[in-house]
């Protein structure tokens, strides 16, 4: 008896090359921005981490601000949120450098302080998208009712 032959799956980035470039683009974007707002406000070995806690807090304002635009709003292109979401926001906010900051205030002996900083960006995080979104959305239902 032959053994059975697996079904063909169609390969996973067939037709996906313009949202892979335009992600890769945006990427690159925010990375260097990220980068930038390192060099312009550098965290010292024994500093607090304010600039990421910065970057984190701006970015998810921003994503609550652009969600609410493509999603209620306008139409957009259907690249722009694989570009400005994924690629321009999803380099500029960083996770890893938040996690790398958290175990650096432990391993010298901060674990209090390290704490206290891994609650607050979620808490500014969690605020900022909240706040940027419910603030669009009026801005945006205003916007319509003048319009319509």
């Amino acid at each position: 008896m032959p053994a059975a032959v697996p079904p063909r799956r169609p390969p996973v980035l067939r037709g996906q090359g313009p949202a892979v470039a335009v992600v890769a683009l945006g990427g690159a974007i925010g990375a260097s921005a990220r980068y930038g707002a390192g060099l312009l406000r550098p965290t010292g070995p024994a500093d607090f981490p304010w600039t990421t806690l910065a970057v984190n807090g701006t970015g998810c304002a921003v994503i609550g601000v652009f969600l609410v635009v493509i999603t209620e709003g306008r139409p957009a292109h259907p690249l722009l949120r694989p570009f400005f979401g994924t690629g321009v926001l999803g380099g500029f906010t960083t996770f890893s450098t938040y996690a790398v900051d958290i175990r650096r205030l432990v391993a010298q002996g901060r674990p209090g302080t390290g704490v206290a900083y891994l609650g607050l960006t979620l808490l500014v995080a969690l605020t900022a998208v909240w706040a940027a979104a419910a603030v669009t959305r009026r801005l945006v239902r205003r916007g319509a009712r003048r319009s319509g």
